[in-house]
C-alpha cells in the first residue's frame, strides 16, 4: 500500500484540488456581481418597487391603495426586490463564470453548440419575464382586483404581492426555455422532431399543469403560461431539425472521442530504473502508447518511411497502393487548397481503417489542423 504522501496520491489529489479552488474563485465572483448590482439598484428600491407595483395598483379600485401589515415591511420588501433583481440582472455574468468553469472539459463541436444555447436561454428567460410584466400582470390582476365579493376592499399587502409577482417572473421565465430544451433533447439525440410531433397532445396537456403548479390558482394566469409554453414548443421541433445528427456526423464523433479517450485512458507501466539510481520505480511511469505530437520534420520523415516501404515491397502490378495511402494524399492536396473541412472527414476515416503508422500520421494532421484553427 502506498503511502499517504507518496507522489502517486499528490498526482491524483492535485487536479481535484485545483478544480475546486476555481470553482471557489469563480462562486466568489458571481456572489460580487451581485453584490455589485445590488449596491447599484439598491438607492433606488422605492422606485423599484412602485415599477413593479404598476400594473396592481393600476388594477385596484379607487381610492383603494396596498398596504404594510409589518413594521419592518416598508424597508424589507424593497430591500428583497432589489436584491431577486440584482441576481436577475447578474444571470448573465453567472453563466459565463459556469461556462468558463466547464468548458475546458468539452469538446469543440460541444463548446460551438453550448455558447449560443446560453446566450439565447438568457434572453429567452428574459422575454418571458417581460411578457409575464407586460401582458400577464395587467389581465390578471384586472380580473383577480374585479372578482372581489360586494362589502370586501382590495388592499394587496406589498409583501404578498412581491412574492406573487416573483413567482410569475420565475415561472414565465422558465417556461420560455421550452425551445433550448427541446432543441438539446435532438441534439443528444434522446428524440426527434417527428417523434415530438406525435406527442404533441401530451405536451400541450402537460403545458396547462404546468401552468397549474406554477401560477396561483386562477384559470387566466394558468391558461397564459400554458398557451406560449405550447407556442415555444412548436418553435423548438421546427428550429431543432436543423440541429439532428446525421450518421456520418455521429460516426466521426464517436470515431474522435474513442481515440482521445483511449490516448487518456491508457495503462501506465512502471519504468525500470537504472541501478544504484534513487529513483522510486513505483513513482516513475511511462506511457507507450502516450500520443505525441510530432513537428512537421518529424511527420515527413514518417511520410517519406511509408513511401519507402512501399517502394521496397515486391511491385504488384494488378494491384493499386491502398484506399487509406490515397486518402492521406487527398489530404495533403485538400490541405494545400485550404478545404480544411473536407480534409477532417478522411482523417476520421484513417482512424478508422489505417494501421498504427497511419493513424499517427492523421492524429498529428488533426492536431495541426486544430492549432491553425
Amino acid at each position: 500500500m502506498s503511502a499517504p504522501n507518496s507522489p502517486e496520491t499528490t498526482n491524483q489529489e492535485q487536479p481535484l484540488v485545483s478544480h475546486l479552488i476555481e470553482l471557489r474563485d469563480r462562486v466568489l465572483r458571481m456572489v460580487l456581481a451581485v453584490l455589485v448590482v445590488f449596491a447599484v439598484l439598491f438607492p433606488f428600491a422605492n422606485d423599484l418597487y412602485s415599477a413593479i407595483a404598476g400594473p396592481m395598483r393600476a388594477a385596484l379600485p379607487e381610492g383603494s391603495t396596498m398596504i404594510s401589515t409589518k413594521p419592518i415591511d416598508p424597508f424589507l420588501i424593497p430591500f428583497k426586490l432589489s436584491l431577486q433583481l440584482a441576481i436577475f440582472i447578474a444571470i448573465p455574468f453567472i453563466l459565463s463564470q459556469f461556462w468558463a468553469f466547464v468548458a475546458p472539459g468539452l469538446y469543440r463541436h460541444e463548446k460551438r453548440m453550448v455558447v449560443p444555447l446560453l446566450v439565447s436561454s438568457t434572453l429567452l428567460f428574459y422575454l418571458g419575464m417581460a411578457f409575464a410584466y407586460f401582458a400577464v400582470f395587467p389581465l390578471v390582476f384586472t380580473f383577480l382586483a374585479g372578482t372581489a365579493p360586494e362589502g370586501v376592499e382590495v388592499a394587496t399587502d406589498m409583501g404578498s404581492y412581491l412574492d406573487f409577482v416573483m413567482t410569475l417572473f420565475f415561472a414565465f421565465g422558465v417556461a420560455f426555455e421550452v425551445p433550448i430544451a427541446t432543441i438539446i433533447l435532438v441534439w443528444l439525440g434522446i428524440t426527434t422532431p417527428e417523434k415530438l410531433r406525435h406527442k404533441r397532445p401530451y405536451v400541450i396537456v402537460g403545458a396547462f399543469v404546468v401552468g397549474m403548479f406554477l401560477t396561483p390558482p386562477d384559470v387566466i394566469s394558468q391558461t397564459l403560461l400554458a398557451l406560449p409554453m405550447w407556442v415555444l414548443f412548436e418553435l423548438g421541433v421546427i428550429f431543432s431539425k436543423g440541429f439532428v445528427k446525421k450518421p456520418d456526423e455521429e460516426s466521426e464523433t464517436a470515431a474522435v472521442e474513442t481515440t482521445s479517450e483511449a490516448v487518456e485512458e491508457a495503462p501506465l507501466e512502471p519504468a525500470e530504473a537504472p541501478v544504484g539510481s534513487d529513483i522510486d520505480p513505483a513513482s516513475a511511469y511511462v506511457d507507450p502508447d502516450r500520443f505525441v505530437p510530432m513537428t512537421d520534420e518529424e511527420m515527413e520523415e514518417e511520410l517519406d518511411a511509408i513511401e519507402a516501404d512501399e517502394e521496397s515491397a515486391p511491385a504488384e502490378p494488378a494491384q493499386s497502393q491502398s484506399p487509406v495511402e490515397t486518402k492521406l494524399q487527398q489530404v495533403q492536396q485538400y490541405r494545400a487548397a485550404g478545404d480544411l473541412e473536407q480534409a477532417r472527414e478522411l482523417l476520421y476515416e484513417i482512424l478508422q481503417d489505417g494501421n498504427s503508422d497511419q493513424r499517427m500520421v492523421a492524429r498529428n494532421i488533426l492536431a495541426q489542423l486544430d492549432s491553425e484553427d
